[in-house]
């Protein structure tokens, strides 16, 4: 859920939900998510016997990429981590069980109704709110109490842990004066040309490579697939819609457009008679129709002194604040309007619109186009939508399907089940293809609902296993990683060669970088590798140089440290490093507890 539900749990779960709460159903599609949580689905691993599926790790990597937690071009290195952090979650879990932790149902009922996510204005629980936040993620009320009942155990573990940890204030202390201190340094990156020649790749060097690390040129199991793909918004994008439909929708918008209104009220009852307010709003419409002015009439005759002044100004309104007979003569006028007298509790009143607060026409030209074009395939899209789902199921392949309904079968390349892209990697599409039904029948899918606009029906038209890719397909791909692993050694040796040379106090005439008086958390110019190893030299003495070498990826850097200055104590710094001892304190104690589990655990995984 929201940020309340991330303070009770730090569990990949509990962070996920956080993002599909609040993303629509535009995103996702609740059916396709429904779908997903409610299939037993393949196993992709066991803890201690309990089985973790395919669905459930697609679920939580899907919900991660929409949330924007993570880009898309990280989904495959996602899998493996999600994996990892479901099997840690799962552990967790049944150490709970087996803890005797407990939540009680009312303690969970009362945890629901204290979140703000769920609250109405006034602060209140609202059921409505909360099954409607709920159905946007695709989550049934109870299958989030369980969610977050698991949460909650998970957390009550960690929250024991951490209290049984402290730091000794000369802990604090040291971690304080390591964390203010500063670093003057130079520095020099090494590259290829630093080398006297390039290493050279042999063919043994290729294939010792490429069965050290075969499982870097595995092929996943694989299909080729058929598709058709109804999409309403295509279709609405071969409408065509004239200036007239345009002005049209323009105009009904205005009804439901907020406006800046000003009026003209006389009250009736202790001073005058409703038949001589009436009247006298009578007298102010006949002096409009002469062309009289609004404001300067509400100046003299309109008895609400609050706004008279203003010429009646009430300012810009929106519909379900005022007196519902005010606010429908309101919204029923163009601008420049006045209406007829209108009565409500407080008296008799024209009202004015001076103002619609709305874009201008050429500036809504093209969403009114979309809307407009989207209204008129409505119909044609929902009765294409259900003869995809009759002819899908009963026909034999999909050309003929695509024919009658006038759609473009589609052809993918081979795709697997953690490398498809575009329409093919949205929610439940890759479950559908490497379903019995269609990967072993050989059926149509079901039709897959990806969003309200979109339907899709797919059909394998080939397959194969999974297997280690032959050297010469990859050969290019294992000839860059030696070179790079190559050079890289090599690189490294000359760096403890020009190291030695540096401490037997040879110049060596490098072009070196400097950093003066540079902080543990750098300035945004080195990586951390660098930083780090600069930080781990000792103190050099004075007029002296300690030199050091850092590797940064593919490059080696050498590292010549010149001084070390204490900062200056700072109280900021002291409480931060104080949360921070414990919190590593803390975290240390759950790791440990995480390690020993995985060790003692059974888990079968891929």
């Amino acid at each position: 859920m929201l940020q309340s539900i991330r303070d009770r749990s730090t569990s990949w779960g509990a962070k996920i939900l956080v993002g599909a709460v609040v993303v629509t159903m535009a995103l996702f599609g609740v059916e396709s998510l429904v779908g997903l949580l409610g299939s037993d689905g393949e196993e992709i691993a066991k803890v201690n016997g309990e089985p973790i599926t395919r669905q459930q790790l697609e679920l939580q990597v899907q919900r991660a990429i929409r949330s924007g937690q993570v880009p898309p071009e990280q989904e495959r290195q996602l899998r493996a981590q999600m994996l990892d952090a479901l099997i840690g979650d799962r552990l967790m879990a049944q150490y709970a069980e087996e803890g005797g932790l407990h939540l009680s149902e009312a303690q969970l009922d009362q945890l629901i109704v204290t979140l703000p996510e769920f609250q109405d204005a006034d602060g209140r629980f609202d059921q409505d709110l909360f099954r409607n936040r709920l159905a946007s993620a695709g989550f049934t009320p109870l299958a989030f109490r369980d969610q977050l009942r698991q949460d909650m155990k998970r957390r009550q573990i960690q929250q024991g842990l951490a209290a049984s940890e402290f730091s000794l204030p000369s802990e604090q202390a040291r971690l304080a004066e390591l964390q203010r201190q500063t670093r003057s340094f130079r520095h020099y990156a090494l590259t290829p040309a630093d080398l006297a020649q390039i290493p050279e790749v042999s063919e043994a060097d290729l294939q010792a490579y490429y069965e050290a690390h075969g499982e870097d040129y595995q092929r996943p199991e694989q299909v080729k697939l058929a598709y058709v793909l109804l999409d309403k918004q295509a279709m609405a994008d071969e409408v065509e819609v004239g200036e007239s439909a345009l002005h049209e929708a323009w105009q009904a918008e205005a009804a439901d457009a907020d406006r800046r209104v000003s009026h003209i009220m006389v009250s009736f009852g202790d001073e005058r008679t409703r038949e001589e307010a009436m009247a006298r709003l009578e007298d102010v419409k006949a002096q409009l129709a002469e062309g009289k002015d609004f404001a300067e009439l509400a100046a003299e005759y309109s008895d609400d002194t609050s706004t008279s002044d203003e010429g009646g100004d009430l300012g810009v309104i929106s519909r379900g604040f005022f007196d519902k007979a005010f606010e429908d003569a309101a919204f029923a006028l163009q601008q420049g309007q006045v209406s007829d007298i209108v009565e409500t509790d407080n008296g008799l009143h024209l009202i004015k619109v001076t103002e619609l607060d709305r874009p201008p026409f050429e500036q809504a030209r093209e969403r009114l186009k979309r809307q407009v074009a989207m209204q008129r395939v409505r119909d044609d899209f929902n009765d294409k939508a259900q003869q995809l789902i009759d002819q899908s199921f009963a026909a034999e392949d999909l050309a003929s399907v695509a024919d009658s309904l006038g759609l473009e079968r589609q052809e993918s390349d081979w795709v697997g089940r953690d490398q498809a892209e575009g329409v093919l990697a949205e929610p439940g599409v890759m479950r559908q293809a490497f379903s019995s039904d269609v990967l072993e029948e050989g059926f149509n899918s079901e039709v897959i609902e990806l969003d309200e606009n979109r339907r899709m029906v797919l059909r394998v038209l080939d397959h194969r296993d999974a297997t280690t890719l032959p050297l010469d397909e990859v050969r290019e791909d294992v000839a860059a990683a030696v070179e790079s692993e190559k050079t890289r050694d090599a690189l490294q040796a000359r760096a403890d060669e020009m190291l030695a040379s540096l401490r037997g106090g040879e110049s060596l005439g490098l072009d070196w970088q400097r950093e003066e008086s540079l902080s543990r958390q750098g300035d945004g110019q080195l990586s951390q590798p660098v930083i780090q190893a600069a930080f781990r030299l000792p103190h050099p003495e004075d007029g002296e140089t300690v030199y050091g070498r850092a590797s940064d990826g593919e490059r080696v850097v050498l590292i010549g440290l010149e001084s070390v200055t204490a900062g200056e104590a700072n109280e900021q710094i002291e409480s931060f490093v104080a949360r921070m001892a414990q919190q590593l304190r803390s975290q240390s104690a759950v790791n440990g507890l995480q390690t020993y589990l995985r060790e003692q655990a059974d888990i079968t995984r891929p």
